[in-house]
């Protein structure tokens, strides 16, 4: 039976009237899978309650952030406590110091600034790395999503791949005309780039792991050779761990490859997890570099909200309980729902790919390997709505977007991870019903 959707469907009325789409980030309002978006009254562990009362497991963690699952205790605690003694001071607190201390002490960074959204953070380290090298050019990678910073809105992920809009207008040419895109996971197109741009070149940033055109992990020593190219050439090498972040793994996506293959950045953005919910975020790296930041240095960056103690408390304390157990549980609850998807679809004949990096994952609704955007663009996404509403029906939340990472948490138990094990394969017939005919003759 499909859970009713008459309070939802009011408030997504009356929020059109006064947000433009009715939402305020692009992807929550069901555009690419249809239907009306859920309105969340409440959230509990692994559980989202709607406005109309219906309960769902939860696979998206606020896109994140939500590790050890939503209103945990101990950290609901810590940030009532924070909270009694103010909201917001304009002045330095002691949570942003021992916040800034855990990152450095977890992650290969010697300073870290905090700002308020993983866009800030990766629009100040491209401005820290102009600054420090003394050069314009950027690299990216086609699919790599960074925040919706002008010059960094070309070819990027989920949202605008699910929208199909190669750039977005209001970004004028002039803020793109010095970012370079090329493929994902390709080393002789970075080559040739550094080859014929090299000296110009300020710096390189990627993803550590993308996972906004659905997780797409780097070949095996991918990330070392870019930081190695970025050396030979005098750019810096700008890791962006927004999502993967103390996500990905305890250390993220650097402790899955970069303390194994020797890499280490210039500069590392981090958000999602280290704000426990809250908006934060940061970004770090090799003390010389972060040196050059104002007030020590040139470079200007700063923010009315940046460092606020309610926020760095939340993510201060969800740092301390992310413990090697943590990260055990969620594999494990990982690994048993990717085998359950890939079996659900390939008995029901639906073509799709199972990808993965520590506990992030996803499904691309394509066959064989996605190694970069191109690839990632062959998925159904016909196929992938049908698979969505079929899987909401039966009280499971997915991402409402074929290109987006699924996540889980700690407060994932039997029950939760059964609830999905049993809906997987319902939503796989309804998928295979609503296959592309160009896949149906297959």
């Amino acid at each position: 039976m499909s859970p009713t959707t008459a309070a939802s469907g009011a408030l997504f009325e009356r929020a059109r009237a006064v947000t433009p789409g009715g939402v305020n980030s692009p992807v929550r309002a069901f555009n690419a899978v249809g239907g009306t978006p859920r309105f969340i009254r409440s959230a509990s562990g692994a559980w989202l309650t709607d406005v109309d009362g219906n309960d769902y497991v939860d696979l998206i963690c606020s896109w994140g952030p939500m590790l050890l699952g939503h209103a945990h205790p101990e950290v609901q605690a810590a940030v009532a406590a924070a909270v009694a003694r103010g909201t917001s001071y304009g002045a330095p607190t002691e949570p942003e110091v021992e916040l800034a201390e855990e990152i450095v002490a977890r992650a290969p960074v010697e300073r870290v600034r905090f700002v308020s959204s993983g866009t800030e953070a990766t629009m100040s380290a491209i401005r820290l790395a102009r600054g420090f090298t003394g050069r314009d050019v950027i690299v990216k990678f086609a699919g790599c999503y960074h925040g919706h910073v002008d010059s960094l809105l070309a070819s990027a992920g989920s949202g605008l791949a699910t929208f199909a809009v190669p750039g977005t207008p209001g970004v004028p040419e002039s803020s793109t005309a010095l970012t370079l895109v090329l493929p994902y996971n390709d080393r002789a197109a970075v080559e040739k780039v550094f080859a014929e741009h090299g000296d110009r070149i300020a710096c390189l940033i990627t993803e550590a792991a993308p996972g906004n055109m659905g997780v797409v992990p780097p070949e095996p020593g991918f990330n070392a050779f870019l930081a190695e190219t970025c050396t030979r050439h005098g750019a810096l090498f700008v890791s962006d761990e927004v999502m993967t972040g103390f996500r990905a793994s305890k250390l993220g996506q650097w402790g899955l490859d970069g303390a194994v293959e020797g890499w280490r950045p210039d500069l590392m953005t981090f958000g999602k997890v280290m704000g426990g919910g809250f908006p934060a975020a940061a970004f770090g790296g090799r003390a010389d570099v972060m040196s050059r930041l104002a007030p020590e240095g040139p470079v200007y960056q700063a923010g009315t909200l940046s460092g606020n103690p309610i926020a760095t408390t939340a993510g201060l304390t969800t740092l301390r309980l992310a413990t090697d157990e943590v990260y055990a549980h969620i594999d494990a609850a990982a690994d048993t729902i990717k085998a359950a998807a890939a079996d659900a679809l390939s008995t029901a004949g639906v073509a799709h790919t199972v990808q993965a990096t520590g506990t992030m994952f996803s499904v691309f609704f394509a066959e064989g390997t996605v190694r970069d955007f191109g690839d990632a663009s062959r998925t159904d996404s016909a196929a992938y709505a049908a698979f969505f509403h079929a899987m909401l029906d039966s009280g499971v939340y997915l991402p409402p977007s074929a290109y987006e990472a699924w996540f889980l948490s700690s407060a994932h138990d039997d029950r939760a991870v059964q609830t999905v094990l049993d809906a997987l394969p319902g939503a796989a017939r309804a998928a295979a019903a609503a296959q592309a005919p160009e896949l149906e003759t297959r």
